[in-house]
């Protein structure tokens, strides 16, 4: 290992993250006409694959898709940082989170070695992210599926290992089939600060939150004890509010952010309403 990282020099390719961006600001560049149409055309292309993973992971395939569509555009654009540079710098040259990049690149060379691919070819985004659905390698060692059943798993050519390997994801993080991901919602604006958490995970009762003025803005029905998070996204001339539910957390799961997760939603609802259309 000393002498792979020996020649090693730090891409320079440390990025404040979009997630850092205000909602109005963050969700156009995913909730666009063009990746609703590619989404679709991608969902025709590989309805068999997107039909079997939710039969054997129960996650709908409208959920699949707009993961790979935020991610990399349907696997057109990867990244074109060399992953083996992008975890070094990370690893010894961004103290804030080094501890965490020097696993990720133990990580790596374990998974190259399993996979049996080259670790200095591969590229990907500038945190190390690979594949079609930027799977990190941790990820990709834990829950990458050979989904074609071709013998190898890969993340990086195969978009069939890519949809199963994503609906993986989400069914070992918890994904509970059938359950609602988040509804629009009403709230006195009075009450809002006492309603809001920093935590991701749903610490609240429906109950607790509706009692606190909060209402959906629909007909749908929650049981009294369904936890929930009321989530506030800022707009250019105030806010939008909604209730994320278990499954909008388990999203949470692949990037920690709710703007992250709102916008995989979104993108996700419009995709499968032009589907239908």
């Amino acid at each position: 290992m000393d002498q792979l990282l020996a020649d090693r020099v730090p891409n320079q390719a440390i990025q404040l993250p979009w997630e850092a961006k205000p909602w109005h600001q963050y969700y156009p560049l995913f909730l666009t006409e063009k990746r609703v149409q590619k989404g679709v055309e991608f969902w025709h292309t590989h309805q068999d694959s997107l039909k079997r993973a939710e039969q054997v992971f129960g996650v709908p395939a409208e959920i699949i898709v707009a993961i790979i569509g935020v991610e990399t555009f349907y696997g057109t654009y990867q990244g074109k940082y060399e992953v083996l540079d992008s975890l070094y710098t990370l690893g010894f040259h961004y103290p804030p989170r080094s501890k965490f990049f020097k696993s990720e690149l133990a990580q790596y060379l374990l998974m190259t070695r399993e996979e049996g691919l080259d670790n200095t070819s591969i590229v990907g985004s500038y945190a190390g992210a690979m594949g079609w659905g930027q799977f990190i390698s941790s990820s990709y060692r834990h829950y990458a599926v050979d989904f074609d059943q071709d013998g190898t798993r890969d993340l990086l050519n195969n978009p069939q290992d890519a949809i199963g390997s994503v609906a993986n994801y989400f069914r070992k993080n918890g994904w509970k089939p059938g359950e609602a991901v988040a509804y629009p919602a009403v709230v006195e604006k009075a009450q809002v600060p006492s309603l809001l958490t920093d935590k991701l995970k749903p610490s609240q009762s429906w109950q607790s939150l509706h009692k606190g003025g909060v209402r959906i803005d629909g007909t749908a029905e929650l049981v009294d004890e369904a936890p929930a998070k009321l989530l506030q996204f800022e707009l250019t001339d105030g806010h939008e509010y909604w209730l994320g539910l278990h499954n909008f957390y388990v999203i949470t799961r692949y990037n920690h952010s709710p703007l992250y997760a709102m916008a995989v939603y979104r993108l996700s609802q419009e995709i499968k309403a032009a589907m239908a259309g």
